[in-house]
């Protein structure tokens, strides 16, 4: 029987993913080493995880969280590596067989790419490394004969669809949404949301950043982006169609006009345990899907006046170069100002709009460039009293 891989590290293991993503670990395999387990500020639960699972090593992001971790765990006896530099130590150590990319944000773009330039297998959680940078990383996954595995249920889904095709017999791709919370609001309802509102998801339980993507459909145009790279299909063969009930998580359609579903209940497990797994599936525990008690499966075309966040990521893989950089740095200021209700939630791709056409486009931006652009973009909206007063 196919096993997990020998030795796991899992970037961001604190997170909604990562802890998903230790207890298949847990599930499947108490002989298999946690290489390295790495978190940004929340050293509690990586303390709580490193004297429960025994990795080889912790890394922490945040320097002061550093220091409170080894004052938590004062006789943790693996290594202790602080800042960014620790984080893309961890991801490249060549004793890695599987670095799970679970981090949140831009945060994890230097430690992914650490990870691809070791030529590691690499789980991709972390849909904002495409977004930013697909361009950059497919060439470098090529150049180290690294492997990305999709974990994001869509791409997942889209993975497990093309097992035993041909590639040029795909017509297109068709990636589902559920709507999030506010899919049946009018535009003067979306003026009145609030943060709490959007945490509300219907079918997911996630964190809070993406939660608020799902809410804008900024979330569905990041895998866009993201099944564009990994898969190498043109942006007008993707598609995204509304269905509710997130019991299919996308499909493909084939050049002869047969469509192949990959359907679940909307569970992460199963996409985390296939990456793990991948070619091979292994039993999860999960409760089957009764196709009878969910009744009906819907569709409906996605709202790109109520949600134009859904638009702009189409434009930006359209515009290509650092356009995507700008599209995620914006984005990720604009979600934290409405989390922190500074900005009302219209405002978001309001924001990210601004950003994509007032910051300078670079057609061929490299690694540096890309950090470089992410540093610009956020800064100059973190000034930028609209993002701080718009609210007031």
């Amino acid at each position: 029987m196919h096993s997990l891989p020998r030795n796991i590290t899992v970037l961001g293991s604190t997170g909604s993913i990562g802890t998903q993503t230790l207890n298949i670990v847990q599930r499947f395999a108490p002989e298999y080493q946690l290489r390295w387990l790495t978190c940004n500020t929340k050293v509690e639960d990586l303390a709580e995880q490193a004297s429960a699972l025994h990795p080889y090593g912790v890394a922490i992001r945040d320097e002061g969280a550093c220091k409170r971790f080894k004052n938590l765990l004062p006789d943790f006896n693996g290594r202790v590596l602080c800042g960014e530099a620790g984080l893309c130590e961890a991801a490249s150590d060549t004793e890695n067989d599987f670095v799970m990319s679970a981090m949140v944000g831009f945060s994890g773009v230097a430690p992914t790419m650490a990870a691809v330039e070791s030529g590691h297998t690499i789980g991709l959680a972390n849909k904002e490394t495409m977004v930013s940078a697909g361009k950059v990383f497919t060439e470098a996954a090529r150049k180290f004969d690294a492997t990305l595995i999709a974990v994001d249920s869509e791409h997942s889904a889209i993975l497990q669809c093309l097992i035993g095709e041909n590639p040029n017999a795909i017509a297109r791709f068709i990636i589902t949404a559920s709507g999030g919370p506010f899919r049946s609001h009018t535009s003067e309802q979306l003026q009145h949301v609030r943060a709490s509102d959007a945490l509300a998801h219907p079918n997911w339980k996630m964190g809070d950043k993406i939660t608020v993507d799902s809410s804008t459909l900024m979330n569905k145009g990041f895998e866009v982006i993201e099944a564009h790279w990994l898969f190498g299909i043109d942006t007008s063969r993707i598609d995204v169609v509304i269905h509710p009930q997130s019991i299919i998580h996308s499909l493909v359609e084939f050049v002869d006009g047969s469509i192949k579903a990959q359907l679940s209940l909307p569970s992460m497990l199963l996409p985390i345990q296939y990456a793990l797994t991948y070619p091979h599936r292994l039993p999860l525990a999960m409760p089957p899907l009764d196709l009878a008690a969910v009744g009906a499966l819907t569709f409906e075309k996605p709202d790109t006046v109520r949600f134009p966040c859904l638009r702009l990521a189409y434009e930006a893989l359209e515009t290509g170069g650092s356009a995507g950089c700008v599209l995620n740095a914006a984005n990720e200021v604009a979600v934290q100002a409405f989390l922190s209700n500074q900005i009302a939630f219209i405002e978001i791709p309001r924001i990210v709009e601004e950003a994509l056409n007032n910051i300078e486009h670079l057609s061929h931006p490299s690694m540096s460039d890309i950090l470089a652009i992410d540093r610009e973009t956020r800064n100059r909206l973190l000034w930028n009293s609209s993002v701080q007063h718009s609210h007031s």
